[in-house]
């Protein structure tokens, strides 16, 4: 009963959720992280901007992939698969019903500048979540500096080699930093006293 009971709230988290966001899984994401970092708990912050992440990284809706990997970590597979149901279901219901009455809706001025308003709310929630996941990813001047480089360069590269770069270049500090003596926790930061007997012992020729 309680492994129904887990799977039944994962289901049932992200079908409440699927419908009542529009911009795909982007959009959806600071409502992902409410409901499972903050009111569920079944996550940690730091966690869930890495499942963020990952769902970028492969083929696939952003939505799903978020889903899915979060439904395995809480419920394993049985859990990835309620979860994606739930995300899943809700859409499909909603643009099957759409998709007989925009025929009669189409040309409607109301609904068209209905429509205008939500893109521009999809744009303040993908600021949103951006910020959000800011607070998590960027812990030090290194992963600073991975963001202000990527911004940029995602306008003329493919996203994916952005996020292949940016781990290459994460292993590459991580690398540099052990090898300049600095202790590099699990959490990804560098302890400051490590930093500063660093400083000292550099400074007197050691």
């Amino acid at each position: 009963m309680k492994e129904w009971k887990v799977l039944f709230q994962l289901f049932w988290t992200f079908f409440k959720i699927s419908p009542i966001t529009f911009g795909g899984g982007f959009a959806m994401m600071p409502l992902i992280e409410k409901e499972v970092v903050e009111k569920r708990k079944w996550l940690k912050s730091e966690d869930i901007t890495d499942v963020f992440a990952l769902s970028q990284s492969i083929p696939g809706a952003v939505a799903i992939n978020s889903a899915t990997f979060i439904g395995q970590r809480i419920g394993g597979v049985k859990g990835a698969i309620a979860a994606m149901i739930g995300v899943s279901l809700p859409t499909f219901l909603i643009v099957l019903v759409l998709g007989v009455l925009y025929v009669f809706v189409q040309d409607n001025p109301k609904i068209e500048a209905a429509f205008i308003s939500i893109r521009a709310s999809i744009v303040a929630l993908i600021a949103y979540a951006a910020i959000k996941i800011a607070k998590t990813a960027i812990v030090d001047k290194s992963t600073f500096g991975i963001m202000i480089a990527g911004i940029p360069s995602l306008f003329f590269i493919h996203p994916i080699i952005a996020i292949v770069a940016g781990a290459l270049t994460g292993m590459m500090t991580i690398f540099i930093k052990m090898k300049l003596s600095y202790k590099v926790e699990k959490d990804r930061k560098v302890e400051k006293k490590d930093v500063n007997e660093h400083e000292y012992y550099m400074g007197a020729g050691i």
